[in-house]
């Protein structure tokens, strides 16, 4: 059997957890999906939201609190959710090729590799004993310390010392982001082999993301292609390929189990964040998405994704949010003009993100 485009796209919501949503914890989600994009923490806790039945926001920020997710640098240098188990295997299989590359980033910042050791030395000391920083505090501490001397400085520092497993983000106050050391706040990580990391490591992305390719997980994770290939090898009968309308893929073998996505996502209509998995785990998009179409949502190419409207699992717009004190502004700017019935599937998405919120809700479609 060869899958069709449409099997496809059913497919990978099901397993992208979009086909329905289910009573399930933001742990489960992550630990399923093996990491979420989170560099914009508003669209990374709305894809946990999206995903998981009756939580709200303040659900996502106590799931950080309690340690069942945490953010940090795992792949590609961008901000992810994890498992807060599998930050250090993380950060050592998939990180070692962005701490590589830091090495010119600090020639053209004019840090010397003398400075970043002693920043890092200073934060580690700083949060040692179970004590947080906020951003503000930490890049006051650099520049008292005469280690901040230029405004890019601060987030090279604090990025690097997450990027090699000496601090990690923690639970957000108010609107700033905290720091915490690692070790503290994940004081038993698991500890695979490296071969047992990247088998894992295939499994989850193609569990959650397939069907899809050997060249969307090098993407996804940043390993050099000989280690995707042997982390897929490594899975042995956990995955498994198949023939697509778009060549060989890959997905796991559970998924051939599994009815794929029918009544809720792919004949309904989603309001999905700018960053998610849904568009993010992917280098080829062309399944979800048209090269036109692609720049409404990244205008220009600058990397900064807008939130989409996905309907039977295919962008049919893009939509914006404006948050005040007591209720939400949600407004659709579909690709072409929506039909009655689409209206009416925005409005009872737009009505499921503004309980999320615990807002009311004010819609312009």
């Amino acid at each position: 059997m060869i899958l069709s485009a449409q099997h496809i796209l059913a497919y990978r919501m099901t397993n992208l957890l979009l086909g329905s949503r289910e009573d399930r914890s933001p742990a489960d989600v992550v630990t399923w999906m093996g990491a979420m994009q989170a560099q914009d923490l508003a669209s990374g806790e709305w894809s946990f939201g999206v995903r998981c039945a009756g939580t709200t926001q303040v659900d996502i920020h106590q799931a950080t609190v309690d340690r069942h997710i945490l953010r940090t640098w795992p792949m590609r240098g961008t901000v992810h959710f994890i498992p807060p188990a599998d930050a250090k295997w993380m950060l050592e299989l998939t990180g070692v090729r962005a701490v590589a590359g830091a090495a010119g980033r600090r020639a053209r910042l004019g840090l010397t590799d003398k400075v970043v050791e002693s920043a890092v030395e200073l934060l580690a000391s700083s949060l040692s004993g179970g004590r947080s920083l906020t951003r503000g505090e930490c890049v006051a501490l650099l520049t008292d310390a005469g280690l901040h001397t230029a405004p890019e400085h601060g987030y090279h520092l604090l990025w690097y010392a997450s990027q090699i497993g000496v601090t990690c983000i923690g639970p957000q106050v108010g609107k700033e982001q905290t720091f915490v050391l690692l070790n503290d706040w994940v004081p038993t990580p698991n500890r695979p082999s490296r071969e047992e990391a990247l088998a894992t490591l295939a499994v989850r992305y193609f569990q959650s993301h397939g069907p899809t390719t050997r060249q969307d997980f090098v993407g996804w994770t940043g390993l050099a292609v000989g280690d995707a290939k042997q982390g897929i090898e490594l899975a042995g009968a956990q995955l498994v390929e198949v023939e697509t309308i778009g060549g060989p893929m890959i997905f796991s073998a559970g998924s051939l189990d599994r009815q794929p996505a029918g009544s809720t996502s792919t004949n309904g209509l989603l309001l999905l964040p700018g960053f998610d998995e849904y568009l993010l785990g992917y280098k080829d998009r062309s399944a979800m998405i048209s090269a036109e179409h692609m720049n409404h949502v990244v205008p220009g190419g600058n990397g900064v994704f807008r939130p989409t409207i996905v309907e039977k699992g295919r962008v049919l717009g893009t939509w914006k949010r404006e948050v005040k004190k007591r209720h939400v502004n949600i407004q659709a700017m579909p690709f072409e003009p929506m039909t009655s019935k689409q209206h009416k599937a925005f409005a009872v998405a737009s009505a499921q993100y503004a309980r999320y919120l615990q807002l009311d809700l004010n819609l312009s479609s």
